[in-house]
């Protein structure tokens, strides 16, 4: 299943090799979000791995983006102790445009042909 945060983003991280087959790049995207009378900042990192690490290199601090990403998690055991770790990884980075966030119905169609310019009006070679 997969998730989608809209929101700015505020930090990208340069990428790690963390072995010789993964390596992976985080970023920071915060959302100003509003709970009945209650406000507060949502602060998300996502996590971009392998080939994808460079889904976010067009994108610069300040612009509004939407993130596909998919959760993942696993348990760790080490020295007798375990753990779980959660991580949001993210598949698909777009920019949020002014005209797509206040699009309306109807908006970005083809204009409707004038009577004139439509196919239908004064044609005889309908095939019925």
């Amino acid at each position: 299943m997969s998730y989608e945060f809209t929101g700015k983003l505020i930090e990208k991280f340069d990428a790690v090799q963390i072995t010789e087959k993964f390596k992976k790049r985080e970023f920071v995207v915060e959302k100003d979000e509003q709970n009945g009378s209650f406000a507060f900042n949502n602060v998300i990192m996502f996590q971009l791995s392998n080939d994808r690490c460079a889904a976010i290199d067009p994108f610069e601090k300040g612009m509004e983006v939407k993130v596909t990403f998919n959760i993942r998690g696993r348990k760790w055991e080490k020295d007798g102790r375990s753990g779980y770790a959660s991580n949001l990884e993210a598949w698909k980075v777009e920019l949020v445009s002014a005209a797509s966030s206040s699009a309306s119905v109807g908006q970005g169609m083809p204009p409707i042909p004038s009577e004139a310019e439509s196919p239908v009006a004064g044609s005889d070679d309908l095939p019925f």
